[in-house]
């Protein structure tokens, strides 16, 4: 059974800082991708910013610059530093790895519980 387990959320005013971090246990066998998404009430839940295996980075535009996703596949862990936060960053916000359980496996994502960031103005 795979478990991602987010922590680090948290009440900010705007402008402040929080990192949030997310640690992944099982029976895993490889990690392809690693990564953060937020979810609103009543929206989709969007991509905030992921990383692979490999280096490639991706960001939503209206993080770009404020925002910074780091992994790392051996210690199965991504954190997510979030500076100069803004109220319309207010989300819950959840992790998100693309595991392969066996060796040949097919790649699946899983995703944390969710934590919640509130900015307040």
């Amino acid at each position: 059974q795979v478990q991602l387990l987010e922590s680090g959320g948290g009440l900010v005013q705007a402008g402040e800082s929080l990192t949030l971090s997310c640690r992944a246990s099982g029976n895993i066998k490889g990690i392809s991708h690693l990564g953060w998404y937020r979810q609103v009430p009543g929206k989709q839940r969007e991509l905030v910013a992921t990383t692979s295996s490999g280096g490639t980075l991706e960001y939503a535009d209206s993080v770009k610059g404020r925002f910074t996703v780091s992994g790392d596949t051996t210690s199965r862990s991504v954190y997510l530093q979030m500076i100069n936060l803004k109220p319309e960053d207010t989300a819950i916000y959840y992790c998100m790895m693309r595991i392969r359980l066996s060796v040949m496996g097919e790649l699946n994502n899983y995703w944390g519980q969710g934590t919640q960031v509130t900015v307040a103005s």
